[in-house]
């Protein structure tokens, strides 16, 4: 960090990789990452520098520099930094390292933001039994479905100081594609990839693929067989001649391109996929399908309660409640 200090002429600081922080005298930090930009009027006195956890890299530019003067004061006592750089009741974290969706606006918006420290951080995680790998990754593949930039950036570093293995990571990225499309699946990828770069991961990453342009089709059609069962056959055979290309899309690519992929287990990716379709809305058959694949790939009721639970604050509650319908629906509660 440097010193407390002013600029008679202003400043813009743009972030280019790490974690950081800003604070001008008398205000609350503010905490900064790759892309922000902070707009330093003239005068006033502030600081910046790495969070206590990360290193910390941006640009400086002064403003008017014909008559810009700095005027360097005393330096951030380690009690001032403490302070400024620790984690506020409105920027707070699960017990499994999942952030505040709303910490972003703890400046701006302070009593939104402890509202959602309250929920997402407090009474959601409270139900059910997830285990922290499960807990992230879920949401995860949920935020990429509804194709948040805001939290994709904080929910990768969670899954990394979760310990989570990158390629694991990846895999849930990768496991969206086919059910979000491309175009989100391309811009969760370009972010996923710039956090992995930032937090010194060189890419690529082991390849993961099992199957080949010969045998994608009849490893991907075994493998929804093992799954799905009967139902598979049922598809094939009620599918009108001009629409059996998508079955055949579905066991090639779908499953035997994305679902035969090393790096996560079929019941993780079972488990994932329900968690896009139920945040996507409008899927309920798929959901009900899914419900059924994620019970015969070892996932029970109680698990994908506790799942549907954890998605709430990001889905909102229509999206919930259709999603505990197409759960009732498919495995009532005497079974």
């Amino acid at each position: 960090r440097n010193n407390w200090h002013s600029h008679t002429g202003g400043q813009l600081l743009l972030v280019t990789a790490g974690r950081g922080f800003y604070q001008e005298r008398g205000q609350e930090a503010r905490q900064l990452l790759p892309g922000d930009v902070v707009e330093i009027a003239p005068n006033v006195v502030h600081w910046h520098g790495a969070a206590p956890d990360s290193w910390f890299s941006h640009l400086a530019v002064e403003c008017n520099p014909a008559t810009n003067r700095n005027t360097w004061l005393e330096p951030v006592d380690d009690d001032a930094y403490r302070a400024a750089t620790a984690p506020k009741p409105s920027q707070a974290k699960t017990d499994d390292g999942l952030p505040n969706p709303l910490a972003a606006f703890a400046s701006s918006d302070p009593e939104l933001s402890a509202l959602a420290a309250g929920f997402a951080c407090g009474e959601t995680q409270q139900y059910g039994s997830l285990d922290r790998r499960t807990r992230v990754l879920v949401t995860l593949a949920s935020v990429v479905a509804l194709q948040s930039d805001e939290l994709l950036a904080p929910l990768l570093d969670a899954a990394l100081d979760a310990g989570i293995p990158p390629v694991e990571i990846r895999e849930t990225v990768y496991q969206t594609i086919p059910y979000v499309g491309m175009a989100k699946g391309a811009d969760a990828v370009a972010a996923m990839n710039r956090r992995f770069t930032t937090r010194g991961i060189s890419l690529p990453l082991e390849a993961c693929g099992t199957t080949t342009p010969d045998t994608r089709f009849e490893q991907g059609l075994a493998l929804q067989k093992s799954i799905f069962g009967e139902a598979i056959d049922r598809m094939y055979e009620t599918s009108p001649a001009d629409q059996i290309h998508i079955q055949h899309y579905l066991s090639a690519n779908c499953f035997g391109d994305y679902v035969t992929r090393k790096g996560l287990e079929v019941r993780m990716r079972e488990l994932l996929t329900f968690s896009m379709l139920v945040s996507l809305g409008g899927c309920e058959s798929q959901v009900k399908g899914h419900i059924a694949g994620n019970a015969a790939a070892g996932n029970d009721k109680a698990t994908l309660m506790a799942v549907l639970t954890q998605l709430l604050p990001y889905i909102g509650y229509p999206r919930t409640l259709n999603g505990l319908t197409c759960l009732n629906e498919t495995i009532p509660e005497n079974d």
